[in-house]
């Protein structure tokens, strides 16, 4: 004899959706007002980010990250008092989890490289579509690098004109016997800028294969995020102007 299937849940047995993330708390640090409202008016329309303070130098914006717990920092470079390298430098150093997606205008800043070596997670201008800003934010946010892909060539020259890092050698040694020839190969495309997907192109690689490379990477070289690998891959040579 065959039973009969079981009652189908009643409507109060049924499961419901659990409560939404909670927003993604930014602290906007730039000393111009309209470049703060103009964004904190784009960050109001996003339902998963929020704006939790807004800051007119450095220092401003290490306090407000320590008041509001901010999970990310817009921050400009070029500020009266503690400039944003320097205020970048206290976030990322303290152990604390707020992450940096430098905003500033690239032809007119040289302090780029020294950002992304105080700790930056992201590095934007501010000609950029305001929605690719956001969309960097939430990359960011997730745990990942983003360096604005109309900038990376620009990157690669000018880091690649400077003078020898003093941690080259130890850069360097770094690398020895730690990777493969393949990941040697990755870590040389992510200092290109190119993404997964672009990678496992060059390489002839499923994207999941490709992501899994730079994951060893991050862990072999103890580097926070991607922008680290990027720095790495400069300062041994892997990456040049060519």
């Amino acid at each position: 004899m065959t039973q009969a299937p079981p009652p189908a849940p009643s409507p109060s047995e049924s499961a419901t959706p659990g409560p939404a993330p909670a927003p993604v708390r930014v602290v906007l640090a730039d000393d111009q007002p309209l470049v703060r409202t103009a964004l904190q008016m784009v960050i109001t329309d996003a339902s998963d980010l929020a704006v939790v303070g807004e800051a007119g130098d450095g220092a401003e914006a290490v306090r407000l990250v320590e008041e509001t717990g901010a999970d990310v920092v817009v921050m400009d470079l070029r500020m009266p008092g503690m400039d944003g390298i320097e205020a970048t430098r206290l976030l990322t150093s303290g152990g604390g989890t707020a992450r940096v997606v430098v905003l500033t205008t690239f032809d007119d800043d040289d302090n780029v490289y020294a950002a992304l070596r105080a700790g930056a997670s992201g590095f934007l201008v501010k000609d950029m579509a305001l929605d690719d800003i956001l969309a960097a934010v939430r990359v960011v946010a997730s745990g990942d690098a983003l360096i604005a892909p109309s900038v990376t060539g620009r990157l690669i020259k000018e880091f690649a004109a400077r003078p020898a890092a003093p941690g080259g050698r130890r850069s360097a040694e770094r690398l020895a016997g730690r990777v493969t020839e393949r990941e040697r190969e990755v870590l040389t495309l992510v200092g290109r800028g190119l993404s997964n997907t672009e990678i496992a192109a060059e390489l002839h690689l499923s994207v999941a294969t490709a992501k899994t490379y730079v994951t060893r990477l991050l862990a072999k070289l103890d580097a926070r995020d991607r922008v680290q690998l990027v720095i790495l891959a400069y300062e041994t040579g892997l990456v040049s102007a060519s």
